[in-house]
């Protein structure tokens, strides 16, 4: 899970978040939920736990990401 800004074209949503999205459900187990660090820091406070799985390159997508498992 990942969160940003999106575009419609034409009745296809795009844009670089995206993209990362797509990345980082790809790297999560059946039984899992992976989220992005952005989705992390926004819902802080909200109680939910998570677990550090470490930074990876995302196909496509500059830099590393750190991900996190909810548990």
């Amino acid at each position: 899970m990942h969160t940003g800004e999106c575009e419609l074209v034409d009745d296809d949503v795009a844009g670089i978040a995206v993209h990362i999205g797509s990345r980082v459900a790809a790297l999560a187990d059946p039984d899992e939920v992976l989220v992005s660090s952005t989705v992390k820091d926004l819902v802080a406070g909200s109680g939910l736990k998570f677990g550090d799985r470490g930074r990876h390159s995302l196909k496509g997508i500059p830099d590393e990401w750190r991900l996190f498992v909810v548990q």
